[in-house]
């Protein structure tokens, strides 16, 4: 990449243009350009005519904004530099599957991805998040995506925050209390419709692709069985889904819940959120330890959650109803929980290929039962 740098101006910008043009390049490191005047973006106005689209890249912020109130944000693409964010010392609190959430001060968090997520990853959560607060889902939006380390992170404006988790933890008497409002809150989002082209998968595509992950570890028989029983039962719709639904990835802000992990979330089938709660509460939160760990809440605590959860969120529907999506459920989340210990870098007391069989064992039943 063709590195630009120091002050540009009427003083230098001749020599600027002749070196700029004997290369030509598409694509600008602007990482170290402190200044850049009038007679400097026209020299890089005459490179975009002459090579087409021109990439300005790691541009300050003070630039920046010379590039933006002169329109050249318009012109060419221009990228600002990521602010670089450190999380040491700072409170965690709270860590999922995609990436973990430190307090950076008493007015804002920032939820660090892990270090295989990349840029375009990240920026596509925020817009994922836009997105869905657009259409009225309680959603924190972002205001800078930053550097933490080797990792990318976004940054929420959000005050006395705490995972659900840990408020359950905290005031265990209020289980049943925040059951209600989850569910309520789920409720709403299955409810609420896009159109398809806002998100860019089905759900069931989600579950397919959890099975992808582990295909080498199971018959192939099995699999194609799998992926047929999916196709089949998995209902399409353009409702929301958030796909990591749980204590861990939803913030307590007062008396109101906000999600801020919508990295995944597409429309489709509800019973794939409900999956996750399945797994996580029903499946692997048999002891404190676990629960702890995934939940934020002990096994105990979790069980009273998801028993009102579930009241709650079963009310009002039919006895047939309840019983496709509870199928749904526990054949969709027994498929997350087989992808979930192979994903997993935690050491676990059963060996994984003996559990592997044991699960497996437990999904013929399941498609036995119902002639799949």
């Amino acid at each position: 990449m063709y590195q630009i740098k120091g002050k540009i101006d009427s003083t230098n910008a001749a020599e600027f243009e002749k070196e700029l043009m004997a290369a030509k390049p598409s694509e600008l490191d602007a990482s170290q350009l402190e200044y850049i005047s009038s007679a400097g973006l026209r020299v890089l106005l005459k490179l975009a005519k002459a090579v087409g689209n021109v990439t300005v890249e790691n541009v300050r912020s003070d630039v920046y904004d010379i590039f933006e109130v002169t329109g050249f944000t318009e012109i060419l693409n221009v990228k600002k530099a990521l602010r670089e964010v450190s999380v040491e010392g700072c409170q965690l609190i709270g860590k999922g599957g995609n990436g973990s959430v430190y307090r950076i001060d008493d007015e804002t968090i920032v939820k660090v991805f892990g270090e295989g997520r990349t840029l375009d990853y990240v920026k596509k959560s925020r817009d994922t998040a836009q997105t869905a607060f657009i259409h009225d889902i309680p959603c924190a939006i972002s205001f800078d995506t930053v550097k933490v380390g080797n990792c990318y992170g976004v940054v929420y404006e959000l005050l006395n925050v705490r995972t659900l988790g840990r408020t359950i933890h905290a005031e265990p008497e209020k289980a049943e209390y925040w059951a209600e409002k989850a569910a309520r809150l789920l409720k709403k989002l299955h409810s609420t419709e896009f159109d398809e082209d806002d998100f860019d998968h089905q759900a069931s595509e989600s579950v397919k692709g959890w099975l992808k992950t582990v295909e080498d570890k199971i018959p192939a028989e099995d699999a194609a069985r799998i992926y047929n029983a999916v196709d089949r039962i998995a209902v399409k719709t353009n409702t929301f889904v958030h796909e990591d639904f749980h204590s861990n990835n939803i913030m307590v802000q007062g008396d109101e819940l906000l999600l801020i992990d919508v990295d995944d979330a597409c429309i489709g089938d509800p019973a794939v959120d409900l999956a996750g709660m399945y797994t996580a509460h029903e499946i692997t939160s048999s002891s404190d330890e676990v629960s702890l760990w995934v939940l934020g809440m002990t096994a105990g605590e979790s069980k009273r959650y998801w028993d009102r959860f579930k009241e709650v969120y079963f009310e009002g529907m039919s006895e047939k109803e309840i019983g496709a999506l509870t199928f749904r459920m526990k054949f969709f989340g027994t498929i997350k929980f087989l992808y979930g210990i192979h994903k997993t870098d935690k050491e676990l007391s059963v060996d994984k290929n003996i559990l592997t069989q044991q699960i497996m064992g437990g999904i013929r039943q399941m498609l036995d039962a119902v002639g799949m």
